[in-house]
C-alpha cells in the first residue's frame, strides 16, 4: 500500500466522506455488542425515532408477520417479531437511510441494496440452519458486505468519465479495476467505513477476504459464510456456473445437506417482501425466484450437454479387442464415477430443488409452472444416466 492509499484509508477511517449513520443506528449497534442490553434498553432507544418505529410496526404487522390483532405498540411488535429481529431491522433501516434512493448516474443503488438485502437474508438463514455463527451478525455482516462500493462511487466515480463498468460480478475483476484505476478498492472503503462507524472487528474482517481464499480451512467460518451468500447473491446477477457452486460450497464448508439448502433458499424467497418494505425497496419476488430457477435450468443443459458428449464418446468408438478388453473395462468404470462425481451431485440439487419448489409454489402460477418444467427435465436426465452403467455392459465393457 504506498502512501497515497494509506492517507485515503486513514481519512476514510476518520469519518471523511463518509455517510454519517444516525446517532440511534450508532446507540443499536452498541447494544449490540453488549451482552447485558435487555430488550426494553432497546425498544425505549428506537422509540425515540417516530419514524422508525413507524417502519418496524408495519413490518410486524405485514403479511409475513402478521397474525391476529395488530401490533399497536413496540413492545408488541418486539413480542411478534423477537428482540433480535427488531434490533437488525432498525440498524439497517439506519443503514440504508445513509445512501440515496433510486440511480445515480451509472450506480443503480436500487439494484445495489435490493442483492445486498437477498445476501444478508441467505447468510442469516445459513447461519440458522448449520448453528455455525450468531444469524444477527451474519445477516448484517454479509449485508454490508459490498457497502464500500456506493461510497467509492461517490467519492471517485460520479461525475467523471466511465474507466469501468460498475457491475458486482465477477468480483475480483471490479476490485482489480478499481486498484488500477484509483489506488484502492470498494473492499478496503468498506472495512474503513465499518471501522468508523464502530462495527466489531470480526464484522469488519469479511471486507478482507473474498472468492476461495475465504473458504479455506482456518478463515472464520463467518468469513466464508459471508463468500456463500455472495455466491447466491450472484445468480440474481446472471452469473454463470454459480447454482451449483453455491450447493457444493454450502454442503462442504457447512455440512449442509441439498434439503437444507432447498429450505433455505424458500425461506429467504418467503421473507424478502416483508424486510424490503420496511427497509422501502421495491422487490419482484416471483421475478428473482425466476431468475434462479433460470440459472438451474441453465445447469440442466449443462449436465445434459455432459451427457450426450460422455455417450457420444464412448459408443461410437471402435469395440475393443480381447486382448484390450480388461483395460477398456477399467477405463469405462474410471469414467463412469468420474461422470457420477461431475454430474449426478449438480443433478441431484436442481432436481431436489424444483421438488421442493413443485410442493410449495402455486402450480397455476408462472414460477410454479416453470419448476414443473425443470422438475420433468431432471427426472428425464436421471433416469438417462442411471442407464449409462447398464448401457456400458451392453456394449461388452462389463
Amino acid at each position: 500500500m504506498d502512501d497515497t492509499e494509506q492517507t485515503i484509508i486513514r481519512q476514510l477511517e476518520s469519518g471523511y466522506a463518509l455517510p454519517p449513520l444516525s446517532a440511534l443506528a450508532v446507540k443499536l449497534l452498541e447494544l449490540a455488542s453488549d451482552e447485558e442490553a435487555t430488550v426494553e434498553q432497546m425498544v425505549m432507544l428506537i422509540e425515540k425515532d417516530p419514524s422508525l418505529t413507524v417502519r418496524l410496526l408495519n413490518l410486524a404487522n405485514s403479511s409475513f408477520f402478521g397474525a391476529g390483532r395488530p401490533a399497536a405498540t413496540l413492545s408488541h411488535a418486539v413480542m411478534r417479531l423477537g428482540g433480535n429481529q427488531i434490533k437488525l431491522m432498525a440498524l439497517s433501516i439506519s443503514l440504508r437511510g445513509a445512501f440515496p434512493m433510486g440511480r445515480v448516474e451509472r450506480f443503480d443503488y436500487e439494484m445495489f441494496w435490493r442483492v445486498s438485502l437477498y445476501r444478508g437474508l441467505i447468510a442469516k438463514a445459513l447461519a440458522q440452519r448449520s448453528g455455525a455463527v450468531n444469524p444477527e451478525e451474519a445477516f448484517l455482516s454479509a449485508m454490508t458486505l459490498e457497502i464500500g462500493l456506493p461510497i467509492l462511487f461517490d467519492l471517485f466515480i460520479k461525475g467523471r468519465p466511465a474507466r469501468f463498468e460498475l457491475d458486482m460480478e465477477p468480483l475480483g475483476k471490479l476490485l482489480a479495476n478499481e486498484r488500477a484505476a484509483y489506488g484502492l478498492d470498494h473492499r478496503q472503503v468498506g472495512a474503513a467505513a465499518l471501522r468508523f462507524w464502530k462495527f466489531p472487528d470480526h464484522i469488519v474482517e469479511c471486507q478482507r477476504l473474498y472468492g476461495e481464499a475465504a473458504r479455506v480451512p482456518g478463515v472464520s467460518v463467518l468469513c466464508a459464510l459471508c463468500d456463500l451468500a455472495r455466491l447466491f447473491s450472484k445468480i440474481l446477477l446472471k452469473s454463470p456456473g454459480a447454482f451449483h457452486l453455491f450447493y457444493a460450497e454450502a454442503g462442504r464448508i457447512l455440512h449442509l445437506s441439498h434439503e437444507d439448502i432447498h429450505e433455505i433458499v424458500i425461506e429467504t424467497f418467503a421473507e424478502v417482501e416483508a424486510i424490503a418494505l420496511g427497509l422501502k425497496l421495491e422487490i419482484d419476488k416471483d421475478k428473482d425466484l425466476m431468475e434462479v430457477m433460470e440459472k438451474a435450468n441453465r445447469a440442466l443443459v449443462r449436465i445434459s450437454q455432459k451427457i450426450s458428449q460422455f455417450s457420444e464418446e464412448k459408443f461410437h468408438e471402435e469395440l475393443p479387442s480381447f486382448a484390450s478388453i480388461d483395460q477398456k473395462a477399467k477405463m469405462v468404470t474410471d469414467t463412469l464415477q468420474a461422470v457420477a462425481h461431475e454430474i449426478r451431485n449438480p443433478l441431484m440439487a436442481v432436481g431436489g430443488f424444483a421438488r421442493r419448489l413443485a410442493i410449495s409454489l402455486d402450480p397455476l402460477s408462472q414460477p410454479g409452472k416453470y419448476a414443473k418444467v425443470i422438475l420433468e427435465e431432471a427426472l428425464r436426465l436421471e433416469e438417462t444416466l442411471a442407464k449409462m452403467p447398464a448401457e456400458s455392459s451392453q456394449h461388452g465393457f462389463n
